[in-house]
């Protein structure tokens, strides 16, 4: 087999079709359809079929696909330590983070960053925390910032900080400004995501919080956009628990208050991720080396606030 065949089999199967993994490798369908023969016939096995709505993998398909993708990443790895060998001190760093890190303190960290690297391209993209460590497993990004660790063997995880989140209302809701008690969470109505897998949603970072103060069946309007929470939060229909940093400029304005719940207080830590073992130019280790430097920093400011 060779890396043509490998990174064909690839985007296949990231992007589900043979047209669109064409589009990517600028490739003919033939020509695409060649390279996966080639590779089946290589492994003796079958590693795509056609299902309705396109491509999907067999179960000799998904079990090669990490494989696949750690030989590409080590590829790039490679290309990245040869460009380090030969003195390339410019080598751009890319870097995934959760859509609402975007507003937080990390910015200031990746400001000092291009001020000190100012020869470096430094590439962003959002997604969601999941597909921030996918990203980076695959080798698709330098590093990834994500909400709480993940503790694949290939990944490196270390914590650079705690994203709070606050409960926040209408400025007209007739508890802002008051001392709230448990007890009169189970007549208010929530707006919050999907109760989804994993410790990082927020919708079951609520439901556990309400369940710790008591509320064993809360009134929970689901909303799968953390903008519209908002907006309906606003217009007065309900309150939400939501992330620090989304909710700053609302909150500055005061088309958002905060509400005072002592047992609602909590949460998240904020993880910088790697793979583990990858070739990491001196701009990735110099923007790793300020994302753990300012963790205290991080901390002490969200405290203070």
């Amino acid at each position: 087999m060779n890396i043509d065949e490998i990174s064909t089999f690839v985007a296949i199967a990231q992007l589900g079709g043979f047209t669109r993994a064409g589009d990517r490798l600028h490739r003919s369908q033939p020509a695409i359809s060649r390279r996966i023969s080639l590779l089946e016939q290589e492994l003796g096995a079958a590693l795509l079929e056609r299902a309705r709505g396109g491509i999907t993998l067999t179960g000799a398909g998904r079990a090669f696909l990490p494989f696949a993708e750690a030989v590409l990443a080590a590829i790039e790895d490679g290309r990245q330590a040869v460009r380090s060998a030969d003195g390339d001190m410019h080598a751009p760093v890319s870097l995934a983070l959760v859509g609402t890190l975007a507003d937080s303190n990390i910015v200031d960290v990746l400001r000092q960053f291009a001020r000190q690297s100012q020869s470096v391209a430094l590439d962003l993209r959002t997604a969601t925390s999941n597909e921030v460590s996918d990203l980076v497993r695959r080798g698709e990004v330098t590093l990834g910032l994500r909400y709480f660790s993940d503790e694949r063997p290939e990944l490196v995880s270390r914590i650079v900080g705690v994203e709070l989140l606050r409960v926040v209302a209408s400025p007209e809701h007739k508890l802002v400004g008051k001392r709230i008690r448990q007890r009169q969470l189970a007549a208010e109505k929530w707006v919050s995501f999907p109760v989804t897998r994993g410790r990082e949603a927020l919708g079951r970072i609520l439901e556990r919080q309400l369940i710790a103060a008591g509320v064993d069946d809360p009134k929970i309007t689901v909303i799968d956009s953390l903008t519209a929470q908002k907006r309906l939060v606003e217009a007065g229909f309900g309150i939400a628990l939501v992330p620090e940093s989304s909710v700053r400029d609302e909150l500055r304005l005061g088309v958002l208050a905060e509400l005072d719940i002592p047992a609602m207080r909590t949460g998240i830590p904020v993880a910088l991720i790697q793979r583990r073992n990858a070739h990491l130019s001196p701009a990735a280790q110099a923007l790793i080396g300020l994302m753990s430097d300012a963790s205290l920093r991080l901390g002490e400011r969200r405290r203070m606030g």
